[in-house]
């Protein structure tokens, strides 16, 4: 969002590492704070502060999304949804981001590991203590081999949570 923004604003708008409130200008909109790709807080609001209401954010943001060159557009991403990666299904068409810079939805086709070059996943033990696992993880109908798509690692969804298009 903040690279379209920036992209299309023809006013300055800052991004750069947040330090502190009294160190930054959080200008008439405030600062962002953002963790990953969440809004996490929203500091330096003037007193009596009131978010604009005229404008739909979904509707504003697919507006942005077509006026940006074809290439660099979301499309159907922007209507996504966010959900565990332990409760993704066979047929759930998942988002993944490829080595040609570019997000495309692939439906889930299997669970499991790869046979070669297995996927860690870091868990919270009882202790408290960190331990490594090897988790059957969903995988997708993208790079195959005669048919097979569990032998790369690639095919793998991988993280906490995924994106997949709503499910019909």
């Amino acid at each position: 969002m903040s690279e379209i923004l920036t992209q299309l604003s023809t006013n300055c708008v800052g991004i750069g590492p947040y330090t502190t409130d009294e160190r930054m200008d959080p200008g008439d909109n405030g600062i962002y704070v953002i963790e990953g790709w969440k809004i996490v807080e929203r500091a330096g609001l003037y007193d009596g502060f009131v978010e604009q209401q005229e404008y739909d954010f979904d509707e504003m943001l697919r507006d942005f999304d077509r006026s940006m060159p074809e290439g660099e557009r979301l499309g159907e991403f922007l209507d996504s949804m966010e959900i565990p990666v332990g409760e993704l299904q066979i047929g759930d068409e998942v988002w993944m981001f490829s080595h040609y810079d570019d997000w495309k939805a692939y439906p889930v086709v299997g669970f499991g590991q790869p046979e070669f070059n297995r996927i860690s996943v870091w868990v919270e033990t009882e202790d408290g203590k960190t331990d490594v696992t090897y988790p059957d993880l969903p995988y997708v109908a993208w790079m195959d081999h005669d048919g097979d798509f569990s032998w790369n690692s690639n095919n793998y969804v991988h993280g906490p949570t995924a994106r997949i298009n709503p499910r019909k």
